[in-house]
């Protein structure tokens, strides 16, 4: 009985000892189960880590390559874009619209102007998306004496620029302003000045400041009202696009001034009078074509001629 104990005893011993022997080899197959899925994780990160790095940086090459370079002006608007424009605003319905014969000058100069140009104009009219379109590589400002309109125009269409100004003018008084102008022709209403610092009658000096600093290649006076004899009128507009050409710091010393509706007696007189007969290059019933020269800042003069006295 005691050798059979011992037998079983000798039994449980071999059993447990395999046991135990098994125990161990599956607790080191488990760590090393471990350590290869962490060294594979491992290098599944690493390689995605750097294929995404280069395709990153593949991408951002593209993008660099085919994005224009900042401060490179846009290549100029091909004619046949500019002709269908132009075809299409002259057709429009609206009542007051520019004819074909109007918008065309404006056009060619706008179209030849050196690169980025810079067009200034008096009024928010139905042309108004026409001359930003044409000039879309350029600078375009509208001016209007309607505070919520220019409002609206900006927020139906933020890529416009419009500002208003409070005219305080009336077309009844023009041949007083005219008068008053020309006995300050050595002061206040100098030909060539910063008219944010004057108080001419007829200058605008509440335009925003950039306005006066800007060096306009081309300026169109379609603004303001002058319907009634307490309408603005445009005197304030020509006279201040008179100086504004006359005192360019730099850029093209020449500035072609465009005015709208020329067979009125105020586009008319104030035309002659302070941007000059002699500087008339084209005119129309309903348009003319002025080229005025960067001037001297010590001229007394606005033209060469005695100007309107004769027109009057």
């Amino acid at each position: 009985m005691n050798n059979m104990k011992n037998t079983n005893n000798n039994t449980k011993l071999i059993l447990l000892h395999p046991y135990i022997q098994k125990q161990g080899s599956s607790n080191r197959l488990w760590l090393l189960a471990f350590i290869s899925l962490f060294t594979i994780a491992f290098l599944v990160t690493l390689i995605y880590t750097r294929e995404s790095t280069s395709i990153t940086t593949a991408t951002s090459s593209i993008i660099a390559s085919t994005t224009p370079v900042s401060g490179l002006g846009s290549a100029p608007l091909p004619a046949t874009v500019i002709n269908t424009l132009l075809h299409y605003a002259a057709k429009s319905n609206e009542t007051y619209h520019m004819q074909y014969s109007d918008l065309k000058p404006i056009s060619d100069v706008l179209r030849k102007c050196s690169s980025p140009c810079n067009f200034l104009i008096f009024g928010l009219t139905q042309e108004t998306l026409l001359w930003k379109a044409l000039n879309h590589n350029g600078k375009t400002v509208f001016i209007d004496e309607n505070r919520y309109y220019a409002a609206y125009i900006e927020e139906k269409h933020p890529e416009i620029d419009a500002y208003d100004v409070q005219y305080t003018t009336k077309r009844s008084e023009m041949k007083e302003l005219i008068a008053s102008a020309k006995e300050q022709v050595g002061n206040e209403c100098k030909p060539v000045q910063n008219l944010l610092f004057s108080d001419c009658k007829l200058g605008l000096n509440d335009l925003p400041n950039h306005v006066y600093e800007v060096d306009w290649d081309v300026i169109l006076v379609d603004g303001p009202r002058g319907d009634w004899p307490d309408a603005p009128g445009r005197m304030s507009a020509i006279f201040t696009a008179g100086v504004l050409a006359r005192s360019k710091k730099g850029g093209n010393t020449k500035t072609h001034v465009f005015v709208h509706d020329f067979f009125g007696e105020v586009e008319k007189v104030c035309g002659n009078e302070f941007l000059c007969k002699e500087n008339l290059v084209e005119a129309t019933y309903t348009l003319g074509h002025y080229v005025l020269e960067k001037m001297d800042e010590s001229s007394v003069q606005y033209c060469k001629s005695t100007g309107v006295s004769s027109s009057t």
